[in-house]
């Protein structure tokens, strides 16, 4: 492997079974990462909050990623709500209606307060709280993580309305076909609000960074930093933007047709592609990965 681009060992023999028709694809759960970004030192440019799962983890064990996880059944209760309309939302993230599009706006935000302590949220529609730290703000979000609470629940009890506007729709990638855990992600982009600060609260991680995505991308293509496409791919699609609020700005402007990766055998290859993304298309011999 030249570059970092994250390979499980065992795709070539299910992308086998997929093609003989052995194996039935899974259908994907519904999930939801933020990039977090924050303006670095003077004309350096903005850096984004990344997390490296740790090695023990079944899946994209050791990979850098982004705060994020799957759409809690919950996520569609009706919440304190600012920003762009149910409406809106669903058109941009290309879901069939209100409640869909709510879950998924909730559970980027959820999910980032979960692992990375950040809160999009405030007492008004045009505020956001400026600390979450202390034994408090703590218990609640264990009681998230540990789904004892739902997010409108949560945001009920401390009076407070999930600032959907602070966030940009980024991009969409769907998990192959022959991936045992499939994931339909939408990636989001985000600032970090003034007074808040990032920490690993994670139990899936085993450290955090704040890193120029072209540092990153630089990491990755040497081979030192482990990211699967659809990372690599945001953080290359960031790294024109000067500012956080010129990446934010350009949320809108960014195409959200889902990517989902196809395989076709070419003679004794196994050709696996992202289409709109041939860097990472691979070769693969039948006798295994190259």
């Amino acid at each position: 492997m030249s570059n970092g681009q994250w390979y499980p060992p065992e795709w070539p023999d299910r992308i086998r079974a997929l093609a003989a028709g052995e194996l039935t694809p899974v259908a994907p759960r519904r999930a939801a990462t933020v990039l977090l970004l924050r303006d670095g030192d003077a004309g350096a440019g903005p850096e984004v909050h990344m997390l490296r799962r740790r090695t023990s983890m079944a899946f994209a064990g050791g990979a850098y990623a982004y705060p994020g996880g799957g759409v809690d059944p919950r996520d569609e209760q009706p919440v304190r709500w600012a920003g762009p309309s149910l409406e809106t939302w669903a058109a941009r993230l290309g879901l069939d209606g209100p409640a869909q599009a709510q879950a998924v706006v909730c559970a980027a935000v959820r999910e980032t307060y979960e692992e990375a302590g950040v809160l999009l949220a405030g007492e008004t529609e045009d505020s956001v709280v400026g600390d979450t730290t202390g034994e408090e703000w703590e218990r609640d979000r264990e009681a998230l993580v540990a789904r004892e609470l739902s997010f409108a629940d949560f945001l009920d009890r401390r009076g407070l309305v999930l600032r959907s506007d602070l966030l940009g729709a980024w991009a969409r990638w769907i998990t192959p076909e022959f991936e045992q855990r499939r994931y339909d992600t939408w990636f989001f982009v985000a600032v970090l609000p003034a007074g808040q600060r990032t920490r690993n609260a994670s139990t899936e991680a085993d450290r955090t960074v704040w890193i120029r995505p072209a540092e990153a991308a630089a990491g990755y293509d040497r081979g030192e930093l482990t990211m699967m496409p659809p990372t690599i791919s945001t953080l290359r699609a960031l790294e024109p933007y000067g500012t956080t609020a010129g990446a934010l700005a350009a949320a809108g402007e960014q195409d959200m047709t889902p990517v989902l990766a196809q395989a076709r055998l070419e003679g004794e290859e196994l050709v696996l592609s992202w289409p709109g993304h041939e860097e990472f298309t691979k070769v693969i011999p039948m006798g295994g990965a190259r």
